[in-house]
């Protein structure tokens, strides 16, 4: 996935000279072709991250569109007063790219973990929010957020996924990638291959599921949610996030204003730190994030 934005970028900026990849001292195997063939919309700034997202919106604030690439926990919590201020309640045009969503980072600990940065990007006015769970939807969701001046910020996986998304991607509109009728399994990011496995079951066992990929989160797609509510269809949210200000929060607060009284159950990551040590499948089982806790 991390390449598929790099590739994006670099297609997108072919065209456009405007566009300006700032990096604090990110993305070694990945950012270099844009380096290469840009050196001079490129910048390294070093470990400061709060200074790589003061100096995206001062370069959006002239015209630039800057793109700030690092991994989540770095560019969301360390440089979160940054982001807050220069970028979204200045309204800049600056693009958030963060790597590693969930425990892709498991390995490094508990400082590289992924856990609470959909809570705090989509309760920021002005900031959309994506989290592409596939290939395609990266691609997409990096080519459709280029063309608006919002700031942005998008949720990627460290390593390249496949495509399960087959739809017509739109920002701000969750994909429906299987209809159903009884139950709708509802997944953004990183959990959408999993989401996959969970329809494939239900399906083998004589339920008719919607299959739902929710990879923008801010805005929500309140209109598909509605529909869903009343025709009162179960609901399942899985994510790879803390459960509280994720996406089944972002789902149960449609319900509860729905006023309509319907099943619903949250797959997601108890609110607590994980002292364990492992690589993202391993974490993922010591935390119980699998589909299986609905059974």
């Amino acid at each position: 996935m991390r390449k598929t934005f790099i590739n994006t970028l670099i297609d997108l900026a072919r065209k456009d000279p405007d566009i300006v990849l700032i990096t604090p001292d990110m993305g070694f195997s990945v950012l270099e072709p844009f380096f290469q063939e840009f050196p001079e919309r490129s910048f390294n700034v070093g470990i400061a991250e709060q200074n790589a997202v003061s100096m995206a919106s001062g370069l959006a604030l002239m015209g630039k569109k800057p793109y700030v690439y690092t991994i989540i926990p770095f560019l969301v919590g360390r440089a979160y007063e940054q982001v807050r201020i220069d970028v979204a309640y200045m309204n800049t045009n600056v693009k958030l790219v963060g790597i590693g969503a969930g425990f892709t980072y498991g390995a490094s600990g508990a400082t590289h973990h992924a856990l609470e940065d959909i809570s705090l990007m989509r309760n920021l006015a002005n900031m959309v929010v994506c989290a592409p769970g596939d290939n395609y939807e990266a691609e997409q969701l990096i080519r459709q957020t280029y063309q608006n001046t919002n700031p942005t910020y998008i949720r990627i996986g460290r390593h390249n996924r496949g495509i399960f998304n087959h739809t017509t991607i739109q920002l701000g509109k969750g994909s429906v990638l299987k209809e159903g009728e009884d139950i709708a399994i509802i997944a953004t990011s990183n959990m959408l291959p999993s989401a996959h496995d969970y329809w494939e079951y239900l399906t083998k066992q004589g339920r008719k599921p919607w299959l739902i990929s929710m990879h923008t989160l801010s805005p929500l797609d309140t209109e598909l949610l509605q529909t869903l509510i009343d025709k009162r269809v179960e609901i399942h949210t899985l994510e790879e996030h803390w459960k509280n200000g994720g996406l089944g929060t972002a789902v149960a607060e449609v319900i509860a204003e729905s006023g309509i009284g319907i099943k619903f159950k949250r797959l997601a990551i108890p609110q607590r730190f994980i002292h364990c040590i492992g690589n993202q499948q391993t974490l993922k089982k010591h935390v119980g994030l699998d589909w299986s806790e609905f059974l």
